[in-house]
């Protein structure tokens, strides 16, 4: 059993916002194959679909973001998963808009809810797909920028980054991680710096 975690804080004021892309992926997963969330037996959202015969759970925590790893870790444990059959998607400042990083694991690169996820495991050793939200360095509150909406000209990018998520989360479903990476991860073009 494979596991599908979407990182992003409930409630309709974070809807939208950057930090919960990884509530769109998953929602977008959930739509494309027809399933609904329900109440989980903890703090989360749960919805089991398959995909190319392979069975998945596809999980939205409902502990806000810097708690994310209670839940992560409660569905774990509920269903006895294999941390390899564990994928999280979450948003990443540090990379473009409309970017998409697959990892087999690593740091949490200083973002929160990788952070409790990794303390709550006990591990960095997880798959995870990082979704790239930009970082204007003309705004200095990462906080703010994080949990600010996506500007009416970043849509369309966002939607085709969210599309391109969904394709390599179904990929890591049917073929696994290192397949998903060598098909998904391309290089990011460095800024032009010329004036």
């Amino acid at each position: 059993m494979i596991a599908i975690f979407g990182l992003g804080n409930p409630g309709r004021e974070y809807e939208m916002t950057r930090h919960n892309v990884g509530f769109m992926v998953v929602d977008e997963i959930a739509k494309k194959l027809e399933i609904d969330f329900k109440p989980g037996k903890g703090d989360y959202l749960i919805s089991p679909g398959k995909y190319k015969g392979s069975e998945f759970l596809l999980v939205k925590p409902l502990t806000y973001m810097n708690n994310s790893g209670i839940a992560v870790k409660d569905v774990v444990e509920r269903f006895k998963l294999d941390l390899k059959d564990v994928f999280v998607i979450c948003d990443d400042l540090n990379l473009p808009l409309g970017v998409i990083r697959l990892r087999q694991k690593g740091s949490d690169g200083g973002h929160n809810g990788l952070y409790s996820v990794i303390y709550h495991l006990k591990t960095t050793d997880f798959p995870r797909l990082r979704c790239g939200i930009g970082n204007p360095e003309k705004m200095r509150n990462m906080v703010d920028f994080v949990l600010s909406r996506f500007d009416e000209d970043e849509i369309d990018k966002l939607n085709e980054m969210i599309g391109q998520a969904v394709e390599a989360t179904f990929c890591f479903i049917s073929d696994g991680i290192l397949t998903a990476m060598n098909r998904f991860n391309k290089k990011v073009k460095p800024k032009d710096k010329t004036p």
